[in-house]
């Protein structure tokens, strides 16, 4: 089984490369629809080393995010992200708590459980998106990426608060977080002087460690290392941007398989079965979410970036990490129930493909590469235009 499981994850993440190139998208949301496919048609199983893989996909993911982050953009545009990523979370959040309760008539601590779980916005699927297309590079993807680590923080301050009772092995997760945030940007220079540019990599070994020392301690001090993941990317960012190779061969190790193992396995959380039984649920809690998202986040970007408002609240609209974290939680805890449960982490992974779909397809903010000509790649500014025939071989 495991052989097999591992099989077909390989032809699913080559062929969703190839779909990806043919039609423009991002290789994110194919891979999580043929998660989906996966899951319920091909047999395949939420085996340990994939959830395994499929957990340091998201923290990978999420340093990568933190590394790509203009820490100078990031100051002169701290209103602008402050404001959406806040809103981000806080209309979503009281819009489904508030209706999950009076209308749907779920339980309170249920309720708020639902609103922590549809408020996130998914930094990995963000992330992810906006490097393929090349919009990393750009004043729009910059804060975006800012807005989306407000809108996890308050998400996964909110979980905590509501849900969590702190002990002191989650003072041991902040203070080794804290102290790899604080010591990282100043040895990983030395580190990577004496033993960067190997073909063996020790640079690259070094990143790896330090993630999985922060996920490690978070899973003791029942936490999640997205936060301090994102935060060490961010300290680290000034490296990043001067050791460009550096950063590239990590995208090399990260999108040919670790990061498609996340994007399968969020997609293989969904039973079409336990769906289709619960549909109408499903649509209610879909259209609540991005109704909110789209009530807070929509007006504030038109006042600050009015040429992406509609791009920028549709990637802010994605779910994705958080959303299935937290409606774990709540499953694990008794807090809400297995249906509840299904169609929580249904609605999470469709935000994370429907909004990507129309925000790459009709709303690209192609315009944003001509402020900064040059400095992006051609192949990345053309990666959201589907394959034409002179280039795929088609006659």
């Amino acid at each position: 089984m495991e052989l097999y499981v591992g099989m077909v994850l390989a032809a699913l993440i080559f062929f969703a490369s190839l779909i990806s190139v043919e039609l423009g998208l991002s290789a994110a949301i194919i891979e999580i629809t043929l998660g989906v496919i996966g899951g319920n048609f091909l047999g395949l199983q939420q085996l340990d080393w994939v959830k395994y893989i499929a957990s340091f996909g998201g923290i990978l993911l999420t340093f990568m995010a933190g590394a790509e982050v203009d820490l100078r953009v990031m100051r002169e545009k701290a209103k602008e992200s402050f404001t959406i990523g806040a809103l981000s979370f806080f209309a979503p959040f009281l819009g489904t708590m508030l209706i999950c309760y009076f209308a749907l008539h779920w339980d309170w601590r249920a309720a708020q459980l639902a609103g922590i779980a549809l408020s996130t916005t998914s930094l990995a699927v963000v992330y992810a998106v906006l490097v393929e297309t090349g919009l990393t590079h750009t004043q729009i993807g910059k804060i975006i990426m800012a807005s989306t680590f407000v809108t996890d923080f308050g998400t996964s301050a909110g979980l905590s608060l509501l849900f969590i009772t702190p002990d002191v092995n989650t003072l041991w997760f902040a203070l080794v977080s804290i102290a790899i945030i604080a010591l990282a940007p100043f040895v990983a220079p030395f580190f990577f002087k004496r033993y960067g540019s190997r073909v063996i990599e020790p640079e690259i070994k070094l990143l790896f460690l330090l993630l999985l020392v922060l996920m490690y301690f978070a899973q003791v001090g029942s936490s999640h290392a997205i936060l301090p993941a994102f935060v060490l990317g961010l300290v680290m960012s000034p490296l990043f941007h001067g050791n460009r190779e550096l950063q590239r061969k990590l995208r090399i190790v990260a999108f040919a398989f670790v990061t498609p193992i996340f994007f399968l396995n969020g997609g293989m959380n969904i039973s079409l079965p336990l769906l289709w039984v619960n549909i109408g649920l499903f649509g209610i809690l879909l259209a609540i979410k991005l109704v909110t998202k789209f009530v807070g986040v929509y007006p504030v970007s038109k006042i600050f970036i009015p040429r992406e408002a509609t791009y920028t609240t549709l990637l802010m609209s994605t779910g994705l990490t958080m959303g299935t974290i937290s409606s774990v939680f709540g499953y694990q805890n008794g807090i809400i129930n297995q249906s509840q449960f299904s169609v929580l982490v249904a609605v999470v992974v469709a935000s994370a493909i429907i909004p990507t779909f129309f925000a790459q397809r009709f709303f690209h903010p192609h315009h944003a590469f001509e402020a900064i000509g040059s400095e992006v790649e051609p192949e990345l500014v053309e990666a959201t235009k589907p394959a034409s025939p002179q280039t795929t071989g088609r006659r």
